[in-house]
């Protein structure tokens, strides 16, 4: 059992408790001292003054990706073409039985070194090559790969993508969205084998316990990544719980093909969990926007048309819904699809999710709030949201509105899009509490969120996300003995432990 200090249970029926009792992974009471007396052959831990609060649960990461970014050339810190390519080479010899040389990081600092199809060209390499962005939207590729992916001078468009080309036509290797999502699908079939990458998501899931960080969302699970999710849940060898949101191995596609016909929404158990399916709204480079600025009207990007009939068609086969909007046009889009299933399949808990929520108004908190949806936001963005839309304030509409959405009435699930932004919980919510970036913009300081409310973002707020609050996101009788213990004594709060079953998985020094 748990004493010695102050108990966040994330629950408003057991209000002020001094005692958590657990026997095998699971709370089994939840009050005051006189526990301690109810169950005295159960070994105490001692807080010593610090805060015992639910796991955190991150309810928008892309486990399956980050965990192969050590296999990818990094270059994030890349400005110029002799840079890239070394890079090039530099993870040609790393990697020579793959297909394809991926590399991932470009643009992570910011505006700046745009590298293109020629660069790529110069490691005379006689494989593909991919650069990934960091927002994984939108990639580089090389002559070979363009070759490889059937893109020539005629090839038109994808609906809610972009090929970009040179002023006489020629492709210049720039593929934005889902331009983008064959290369990423070829790109990552040399990573699919399922023992390499099952070592590869454990190693990773190992470095989020280090934040607290106790179950993930999935939010874009290939169908080969929920198969490497569930053979380490066999062998016990999955350090966090996962929910998977089923997608396909093309990012940012609307058509899920047969994944329709598996596991729906629920099945599973607190190891791996079958989730919303993930759908796409807009893009997250080119996001889908109508807003005003100093009066001028200003539109940008294009909604994916096929939203609709694929939110339909899962709702249908038994899945909740998922999905990813930036632009006020995409969240008005997706508030659409969101209606048209519950007109068509009833008034029932269809827990929609809206996944980012970066650019909204006061209508569409409105909406959100009258569909029972959720927003799972990411404070860590406000840092490169902050940087990159160079001081904008739009007349009409807002960047990251947490506040807004809270005060609607909408429920906040914390999430990071972890590799797309950093992962920890505390640094996140520090930004969401502060609306100023590392290099001192304040960003819509209005839309601040509180610390405390970003603890409950990434507890009892995400764990609803994810169909999970009667399994965690809480500290009360029944639920999951998954804890994080946090040293609040210092300037900035930090985290001291992480439990999981009731078993001490992480302590820090």
């Amino acid at each position: 059992m748990f004493s010695g200090g102050p108990i966040s249970t994330m629950d408003a029926s057991t209000p002020g408790p001094e005692v958590v009792v657990v026997q095998g992974e699971t709370i089994v009471a939840v009050g005051a001292r006189a526990l301690l007396e109810r169950y005295p052959d159960t070994p105490t831990v001692d807080l010593a003054g610090r805060t015992l609060l639910p796991g955190f649960i991150d309810a928008h990461n892309h486990l399956s990706i980050a965990a192969l970014h050590p296999r990818f050339g990094e270059a994030t810190a890349v400005a110029d073409r002799d840079a890239l390519v070394a890079a090039v080479r530099a993870q040609a010899a790393a990697e020579p039985e793959a297909d394809w040389v991926r590399l991932w990081g470009w643009g992570q600092n910011g505006p700046g070194y745009a590298p293109l199809r020629a660069d790529l060209d110069a490691a005379e390499i006689d494989r593909p090559i991919v650069l990934a962005h960091s927002s994984l939207h939108q990639c580089v590729v090389s002559s070979a790969a363009l070759d490889r992916l059937g893109i020539g001078r005629s090839t038109p468009d994808p609906q809610g993508g972009e090929i970009a080309h040179d002023p006489d036509g020629t492709p210049n290797g720039l593929l934005v969205e889902r331009a983008w999502s064959d290369a990423h699908a070829q790109s990552m079939a040399a990573y699919a084998d399922p023992d390499r990458w099952a070592d590869h998501v454990a190693t990773r899931a190992r470095l989020l316990l280090r934040d607290g960080v106790v179950a993930v969302h999935d939010a874009a699970c290939s169908p080969q990544a929920e198969a490497v999710y569930h053979r380490l849940a066999r062998t016990g060898d999955l350090p966090v719980s996962v929910l998977v949101m089923p997608h396909s191995a093309r990012l940012l596609t609307n058509d899920l093909g047969g994944r329709l016909d598996g596991a729906t929404t629920g099945d599973g158990d607190h190891r791996v969990r079958v989730g919303p399916v993930k759908l796409f709204a807009d893009g997250g480079i080119a996001i889908a926007l109508d807003v005003h600025v100093g009066g001028r009207r200003m539109r940008y990007g294009s909604v994916m048309d096929d939203l609709g009939g694929a939110a339909l068609r899962a709702a249908r086969a038994g899945f909740r819904i998922a999905v990813h909007a930036m632009g006020n046009l995409g969240v008005d889009h997706a508030t659409t699809a969101f209606t048209r299933v519950r007109q068509a399949l009833g008034d029932g808990d269809h827990r929609f999710r809206l996944e980012h929520a970066g650019v909204t108004t006061p209508a569409s908190w409105r909406a959100l709030a009258d569909l029972d949806a959720v927003a799972v936001v990411q404070p860590g963005f406000v840092e490169h949201v902050g940087i990159q839309s160079g001081g904008v304030v739009f007349d009409d509409a807002h960047w990251l509105a947490f506040s807004g959405l809270a005060d609607a009435g909408v429920v906040i699930a914390g999430s990071s899009d972890d590799p797309c932004a950093p992962y920890p919980p505390l640094w996140c919510a520090r930004l969401g509490e502060s609306r100023a970036t590392s290099s001192g913009i304040s960003f819509e300081p209005d839309q601040r969120v509180d610390l405390d409310d970003w603890l409950r973002a990434y507890t009892l707020g995400a764990a609803f996300a994810g169909g999970q609050e009667h399994e965690r996101g809480r500290l009360a009788p029944g639920l999951r003995a998954d804890f994080v213990v946090l040293d609040r004594g210092g300037p900035e709060p930090r985290v001291a432990q992480t439990w999981i079953a009731g078993q001490l998985v992480h302590d820090a020094p």
